[in-house]
């Protein structure tokens, strides 16, 4: 832990991108690294990081976590906070990494010290750093989906809503049920993809609903897979990772569009 740099109120935060950040959306990594740094953050990526090991974990796979896992671990010693754009992936090492070494004390000691300076992006922002605004503008009614990991792992809600409100032009119009799963669900979209598109079906029921052009969100999953459906139906629905709007980086185009990341899903209709 490096005391001295929280001392002087500037901390080391590994940012943990994720695998969907760093394939399909990169914009989203850069948008919080600016987000960090206005916050007075010392950013750094390490390069020796992979995934979280949630496809594994979800599987039942819990070998192949637990390697993934300690390479984690060894990837983000030392730095004062790891933050990562995405509730799911946060979520992850917060909750489940600990449970994986229960007969190994030594690295059970290590994944609860990791699991204890591990933050989803927002929340970070606004709980920890105390960011109370930021000095961004986008022009429209927008619509929030509360992902299922960051809302009933880390209880991320109000922290969004609140950073969304101190930006010039946004309009915040809450659809329906925004805090009921988008169907998503890492593996659940694939082992059960009838239900999934259910899920997915209402969820854009209720985001076409409340009139807004702009979907926002904290987990690309969640959006790649509103993002496919909305394109499918013919919806003028654009989809954005909140950082971007946070941040003031929108010069990409939306997720799904042409240039843009991919959106998921596409065999589920």
């Amino acid at each position: 832990m490096a005391d001295a740099s929280l001392a002087e109120g500037h901390p080391r935060v590994g940012l943990f991108v994720t695998c969907l950040v760093d394939l399909m959306r990169p914009s989203v990594g850069f948008a919080a690294v600016k987000l960090l740094e206005r916050a007075g953050c010392r950013v750094e990526v390490p390069q020796a990081q992979t995934c979280c090991g949630q496809p594994a974990y979800n599987s039942g796979d819990r070998a192949d976590t637990r390697a993934i896992a300690e390479q984690t671990i060894k990837a983000f010693e030392g730095f004062d906070y790891v933050v990562a754009p995405s509730g799911s992936c946060a979520a992850m090492i917060r909750e489940h990494y600990p449970s994986l070494f229960e007969k190994d004390a030594q690295m059970q000691a290590a994944a609860e010290d990791l699991a204890g300076r591990t933050w989803e992006l927002v929340s970070f922002l606004t709980d920890v750093r105390g960011l109370a605004r930021v000095d961004s503008r986008f022009e429209g009614k927008v619509t929030y989906h509360d992902s299922c990991s960051g809302l009933r792992e880390l209880g991320v809600q109000a922290q969004p809503r609140k950073l969304l409100g101190t930006i010039a032009g946004v309009e915040l119009t809450e659809m329906v049920e925004h805090d009921v799963c988008c169907g998503f669900g890492g593996t659940f979209c694939v082992k059960y993809p009838d239900i999934s598109n259910k899920i997915v079906t209402s969820k854009t029921d209720n985001i076409i609903a409340t009139g807004a052009g702009t979907l926002l969100a904290g987990d690309l999953g969640c959006l790649m897979n509103m993002a496919g459906k909305l394109q499918r139906r013919g919806a003028d629905v654009e989809v954005r990772h909140v950082a971007e709007v946070l941040a003031d980086m929108i010069d990409q185009p939306p997720i799904g569009e042409a240039g843009a990341g991919g959106a998921a899903g596409e065999g589920s209709d």
